[in-house]
């Protein structure tokens, strides 16, 4: 594919679909509860563990939701309505330029999914190196064009998505010639492990011919460090300060112990899978010389 991330090119070369380095990015998403100090802690946390990313959502909220909706009854720690509470959410500019200053100096890069084209365009400022479109949005064309234009390294996520409606999105980010990356989740908070269907990774790459990643809401490990073993180029999850902190996304998230045990599972997977030739170790030999038998 045009302007392709050169990282992804094992596609085409590597028999054995396992990327050299699978891309973890640290979701922090909403889970940051609308406190600054809680976002730089997640950040904090990702960056300790080793991931490559955080990412956050980005949300317009009149335009997101409907004024039914908003005025719909809610407790929560902002009020009693579904609009103090979304907006209780929500960064704006002072909070995203403080996140950006932060991610920065600490050496980590960020990202947002953005819900609406004006969040999109907001997001725009900052020359963020990846975009990201959420599962609610693949059916959205006009904000799938608008971020596509850009021609960024896009990562799209296919939860609730039929295939046809993938091929739609596959599409159109075809027509502006941008890079993306199809990313297999299942849009359950949390997901029960017999729901995520992993062989949709092998799927999903032979249908579209694309690099695939995957997107976890599981509360465990082992199923993240299973996808970056069938070949996701980059593995996706919730992060938490703690998983009994408000919020619809926590108990689908992981905590730092969590975090630190998946990126370094995954970056052991290359170190144990090695080149796939089959070659005698000096201590092997060393070894052969005390225990095999040797015919007269």
């Amino acid at each position: 594919m045009a302007n392709s991330h050169s990282f992804f090119n094992y596609i085409q070369t590597s028999p054995w679909p396992v990327a050299a380095h699978v891309l973890v990015f640290g979701e922090i998403g909403i889970n940051h509860n609308g406190d600054l100090d809680i976002a730089k802690q997640l950040i904090d946390m990702a960056k300790d563990a080793g991931c490559d990313a955080v990412k956050f959502q980005k949300r317009t909220i009149d335009i997101v939701y409907t004024p039914e909706l908003l005025a719909g009854h809610r407790e929560s720690p902002w009020g009693t309505t579904q609009r103090a509470q979304k907006e209780g959410l929500e960064f704006g500019q002072k909070e995203y330029d403080e996140i950006d200053a932060y991610c920065k100096k600490v050496g980590i890069d960020w990202f947002a999914s953005a819900w609406d084209i004006p969040s999109q365009h907001f997001l725009r400022q900052y020359n963020l190196k990846y975009n990201k479109i959420a599962s609610a949005m693949v059916t959205h064309p006009d904000f799938l064009h608008a971020v596509a234009e850009e021609k960024k390294l896009t990562f799209v996520s296919t939860g609730m998505c039929t295939l046809e409606q993938v091929d739609q999105a596959v599409a159109i980010f075809n027509q502006h010639e941008c890079p993306i990356v199809i990313v297999h989740t299942v849009s359950e908070y949390p997901s029960p492990e017999e729901t995520l269907n992993l062989r949709c990774i092998q799927s999903l790459r032979e249908r579209y011919q694309l690099p695939v990643g995957y997107s976890g809401h599981e509360p465990s490990v082992s199923p993240s460090v299973m996808a970056a073993m069938m070949g996701a180029v980059v593995v996706e999850r919730h992060i938490t300060l703690d998983r009994a902190m408000y919020g619809s996304d926590q108990a689908a998230s992981l905590e730092a112990p969590g975090l630190e045990s998946l990126v370094k599972q995954i970056r052991k997977i290359p170190v144990v899978l090695g080149t796939g030739e089959k070659v005698i170790t000096k201590t092997e030999a060393g070894v052969a010389k005390k225990l095999r038998y040797w015919s007269c």
